[in-house]
């Protein structure tokens, strides 16, 4: 069995008591005078030594080294004995607490009570005179005081190293809330620059076609016209999203344009508009149907999700809906506002592609706004009541507005 290597603080700690006990006995300073022992001279020397010995292992072997330290202590009674010997003992009770297992660390303490209890009843017993308490008092001083105090920087150095945990997993936790912070912004600046962009560009995609596939002037124009005016709406948006990002970087919220508000549901009037000129060549006829007369204001992030799933679902219209119309529908209770946007859906033979290039983005990011307001999100082909083949996104948008995350 290989012994274990002594801390380097240990080994300075017994060369001091061997050196320091060699002194004491060097200068003839016991604790006893020599009649009174039955072990006289050099023999005081050998508990010294197998004290120093334990205060090897107080540190790796701290309950071996206890056990040690007794052995030595009690030999020691039978000698001169060595203040030296006495107080390094006190070191290896006081390093068995600290150091020891935790059932050590309640045990000795009990252990050292109970020894101090039982030596002064034992001497008061024997000697019969009230100077027999100096002797418990003196155990005390040498068992129990030590171990008490191991109890209570053993608790402290706990306390800390409990306190040096949290501290670390709150660092850690911060960490991951910052980290999950970061995705969920990038999200949400994904989805907005997604709605905002994505039908103006749409558009000029239509209309750029339709002007190099006709030879028109006429149309070609107007096709450009409208390709300009999407390209300059579109610009805004950005603009917009920008300045909310500075705002929310520290600017000065006085110095916010007033463009930089977020739209609401009294602007769908003017995207109706704009999809109907965009889609009339499609032969897309655009129709409104709002069922929120007398209803309160809505929340915010209610207001902004509705909108944009009502904006990117013209979008996809625009882009694939058959000839025929495209209804919006706004209902509206007292627990939520639900949006119904319908549009011919009758292209199954694959014949005709889309009037522009889609990603599918735009359904990830309708399900995404209602899921963080605890919704519910719909969408694909169904049946019309005329038994034709409609494409439905219906959105449950709930008005608990503790709920949204936007």
């Amino acid at each position: 069995m290989r012994l274990p290597r002594p801390h380097r603080h240990d080994v300075l700690i017994a060369l001091t008591g061997l050196v320091g006990g060699l002194v004491f006995w060097a200068l003839g300073l016991h604790m006893a005078p020599v009649d009174e022992r039955p072990l006289k001279g050099a023999w005081v020397l050998l508990p010294l030594a197998v004290m120093a010995g334990a205060e090897l292992f107080r540190r790796t072997w701290p309950q071996t080294a206890l056990v040690t330290g007794a052995a030595a202590i009690v030999a020691d009674q039978f000698t001169q004995s060595n203040l030296v010997t006495i107080v390094m003992f006190t070191d290896v009770i006081y390093a068995a607490v600290l150091y020891g297992t935790p059932a050590a660390a309640r045990r000795i303490p009990v252990s050292c009570g109970l020894i101090t209890v039982a030596v002064t009843i034992g001497f008061l017993a024997w000697f019969r005179t009230p100077e027999a308490l100096v002797i418990g008092v003196v155990t005390g001083l040498v068992s129990l005081a030590p171990a008490l105090t191991g109890v209570a920087v053993r608790d402290h150095r706990d306390a800390a190293e409990a306190a040096r945990l949290r501290a670390e997993q709150t660092k850690l936790l911060a960490e991951i809330d910052r980290t999950q912070a970061v995705v969920a912004e990038r999200a949400r600046m994904a989805r907005e620059l997604h709605d905002m962009v994505a039908n103006h560009l749409s558009a000029i995609a239509i209309h750029s076609t339709a002007a190099l596939s006709i030879g028109d002037p006429g149309t070609s124009h107007e096709a450009l016209s409208v390709i300009r005016e999407n390209s300059v709406e579109g610009l805004a948006e950005m603009r917009r999203l920008i300045g909310l990002l500075r705002d929310s970087g520290g600017t000065d919220p006085a110095a916010a344009s007033p463009a930089a508000a977020a739209p609401s549901l009294t602007a769908v009037d003017a995207l109706i508009e704009q999809a109907e000129a965009h889609g009339a060549p499609a032969g897309l006829r655009f129709a409104l149907h709002d069922a929120r007369d007398g209803q309160g204001p809505l929340p915010a992030p209610v207001e902004l999700a509705a909108y944009r799933i009502v904006q990117e679902s013209l979008t996809n219209a625009l882009k694939h809906a058959s000839p025929g119309e495209v209804t919006v529908t706004l209902t509206q209770d007292a627990r939520s506002l639900t949006v119904l946007v319908t549009s011919p859906y009758e292209r199954d033979d694959g014949a005709n592609g889309p009037r522009a290039p889609g990603s599918g983005a735009g359904l990830v990011g309708m399900r995404e706004r209602t899921t963080l307001l605890a919704g519910r999100f719909d969408s694909g082909p169904t049946t019309a009541a005329d038994g034709g083949k409609i494409w439905q996104v219906r959105a449950e948008l709930p008005m608990d507005e503790g709920k949204s995350v936007l």
